[in-house]
């Protein structure tokens, strides 16, 4: 008869055949490393994704409404300019490029002929909108 405490009829010097080999642990947490870092750059990704989708959103109600002040204002600040948003957009700045267009078909009437560019910048030019428009702006002299 036998009376050692073994249920392990192959090795009968181990007591309690219950629980996880080192390989099998090792194998669960390399499994769930991998399954982490997944979930992890999908997270950064999505993350990434809405603030462009939030720029590309609202970068061209942006541009047009400064495209709007300088029509506005007849185009009184010919040249560049730049500046931010305020307070309602941090880290939103925009720039402004303006000049006249040369034209044999318009003649004297060139002078008043702009180009405008408008961009609007995010994260110091991480995203950029640009928008270009060509105005006739009259003098208001």
């Amino acid at each position: 008869m036998n009376i050692s405490n073994s249920k392990n009829k192959k090795n009968p010097g181990r007591i309690h055949d219950s629980g996880f080999t080192l390989l099998e642990v090792m194998v669960a947490l390399s499994i769930i490393a991998i399954v982490l870092v997944a979930v992890y750059r999908m997270q950064s990704q999505t993350m990434r994704m809405t603030t462009a989708e939030k720029f590309y959103t609202s970068a061209p109600f942006m541009a047009q409404g400064k495209l709007s002040q300088i029509i506005s204002a007849g185009g009184e600040n010919s040249g560049n300019d730049a500046g931010d948003f305020g307070n309602d957009f941090p880290g939103y700045t925009w720039e402004i490029s303006m000049e006249n267009i040369d034209s044999e078909e318009f003649e004297t009437e060139s002078d008043n002929l702009k180009k405008i560019d408008v961009t609007v910048l995010f994260n110091a030019g991480e995203f950029k909108y640009a928008l270009r428009s060509y105005c006739y702006l009259k003098d208001n002299r």
